[in-house]
């Protein structure tokens, strides 16, 4: 009884050789011969929890793309690639809808149109996920932007503007013996404080800790980033590019980690952090008008459905009107305004140093964990500190689209059935995010000129090189002349030939094991052959 299990066996051993404990289940075919097999291929996790060798191979990653790019001496080239067959078959899926929309209207069928423009929106969704920039819509057909003032508020400084240039390289430096120096910055930047706090992460007054604060800062914390690289890119002139990660301090609130291209004077620096500034221009969410025990109620009975009081069925103001509301009035003040606090801390790196690799490993330490387990509550009080902080979460607005909004009054942009206040499902109200709902990655677009999927590529290339090198047998490549001989198609769990999991996962424990012997006998082997042309680099 006390003995292991065999599939706990299975995963300690993929652990070991770094194959994936969580396999999914493909079916090749082959289109020449009709025959199939089911092929097991990673799940792609990031997460230590769900995976963690996956998770351990997208740090490696991770880090790879940071490095690459942090020390160019070169402006980047970007080249757009060819559109992939996912791509391809995402906008086909779109333009269908599109077709389909415009028969409906042909029709006068008022719910089909409904339905089939929340299911464009949706595909506009998944293009953007399959890579793809820019939008869908035509330009007449897309929302008229809300413009508001671009002036600064009274109690910001200014900052410095100049004309942007094109390169994204920073300076050199000249020495008196002849030698010549590019360095580059690693930057920290944080959120003011909501009250003291005891070294565990606890408040030392929970009850005059601003929580709220602290969650709306947390919720636009993203939008505050974007705002501090445009205007740090105005006040140096040049195009700053940057690899930063999001990571949570013990208090719980988010930090951001940057390594920066270049180096930027440090008064400059905590000038540009001083000045910005995020105005939340949503409708005011101070104080509720509805109980979460009787939230407004959905009514299909209008011709219309629509979210109406439950008392009244007055219908709620919806969602784009009470905006329009709030750029008509020049005097009205925004939601919430979100800035920095006065912690800035700025370090010069030189390249192909230690301290240069103490940074990246820094950079990517915990994209393996969740945000609150990047710092495991060690006391009573600090995890008590957590959980307040996700209570101040429950009821907050989160998106135009937050079901949240029912209790302030007003219809979530996209309104439907079902809505529930308090059961949100935006990544922010998830207590493993901490009020953060956007990426822990953030890449600038020229930072080393490939995106993450190329580098991936080209570390596989790397490898297939090397093994071609001495010759080793290719089994996880496949001729360009091949790819169009097979197909794939997902195996889902209600189908009959779904294989058996311990198998999948004893199958990529092997195949990760062979792939490894033959990598490292053709790395040695290559480091035995004469310098040319064809060597792969190290």
């Amino acid at each position: 009884m006390v003995a292991p299990l065999a599939r706990e066996l299975a995963e300690a051993a993929a652990t070991e050789v770094g194959a994936c404990i969580r396999p999914l289940a493909v079916r090749r075919i082959d289109t020449q011969t009709g025959a199939r097999m089911a092929v097991p291929i990673p799940c792609g996790a990031t997460r230590a929890t769900k995976c963690p060798p996956c998770a351990e191979r997208a740090r490696r990653l991770r880090m790879w793309q940071a490095q690459e790019g942090w020390h160019l001496d070169t402006d980047p080239e970007i080249v757009t690639a060819e559109p992939t067959a996912e791509q391809l078959a995402v906008i086909g899926y779109r333009a269908d809808l599109e077709s389909a929309r415009a028969a409906a209207l042909a029709e006068n069928d008022t719910a089909a149109v409904t339905d089939l423009d929340r299911a464009i929106g949706d595909a506009d969704d998944m293009v953007r996920a399959a890579g793809a920039r820019g939008s869908t819509r035509p330009p007449g057909e897309r929302k008229p932007r809300r413009v508001r003032s671009t002036r600064r508020r009274q109690d910001a400084p200014n900052l410095p503007r100049l004309p942007v240039a094109a390169r994204t390289v920073g300076r050199t430096f000249d020495t008196p013996d002849g030698r010549r120096y590019r360095p580059s910055t690693f930057l920290t930047l944080t959120l003011p404080s909501y009250g003291r706090m005891y070294s565990d992460g606890s408040p030392v007054d929970p009850d005059r800790y601003d929580y709220r604060r602290a969650a709306r800062d947390a919720i636009h914390f993203g939008d505050l980033v974007d705002r501090f690289w445009q205007n740090l890119r105005r006040a140096v002139g040049w195009n700053v590019q940057y690899f930063a990660a999001v990571e949570p301090q013990r208090r719980g609130a988010p930090h951001l980690h940057a390594a920066v291209r270049g180096t930027i004077p440090r008064k400059l620096l905590r000038q540009v952090a001083a000045a910005t500034y995020h105005q939340v221009w949503w409708p005011p969410h101070d104080e509720p008008t509805y109980s979460p025990d009787r939230p407004p109620i959905w009514d299909e009975t209008r011709e219309i459905s629509c979210y109406v009081d439950p008392d009244t069925g007055r219908p709620l103001r919806a969602w784009d009107d009470v905006l329009d509301e709030l750029a008509a009035d020049k005097t009205a003040p925004p939601a919430h305004v979100v800035q920095f606090g006065s912690q800035v801390d700025v370090q010069g790196v030189l390249g192909d140093t230690e301290q240069a690799g103490q940074c990246l490993r820094y950079l990517v330490k915990y994209l393996t964990k969740s945000l609150d387990e990047c710092h495991e509550p060690d006391s009573t009080s600090a995890i008590a500190h957590v959980d307040r902080l996700a209570d101040a979460l429950r009821y907050e607005p989160c998106s135009p689209t937050c079901a949240n909004w029912l209790l302030y009054g007003v219809a979530p942009e996209h309104a439907k059935a079902g809505l529930v206040p308090g059961l949100c499902k935006g990544k922010a109200h998830k207590r493993d995010n901490l009020g953060y709902g956007g990426r822990r990655c953030l890449v600038s677009r020229k930072w080393s000129g490939r995106n993450l999927t190329e580098h991936r590529t080209e570390r596989r290339e790397h490898v297939l090189r090397t093994l071609g090198v001495v010759g080793a047998a290719v089994e996880q490549s496949t001729p360009d002349g091949e790819r169009e001989r097979y197909t794939w198609e997902p195996i889902r769990p209600t189908d009959p030939d779904q294989p058996d999991r311990l198998e999948l996962l004893l199958r990529l424990i092997s195949e990760r094991k062979r792939w490894r012997e033959q990598y490292e006998r053709a790395r040695d082997q290559v480091a035995e052959l004469p310098a040319t042309d064809d060597r792969p680099a190290a």
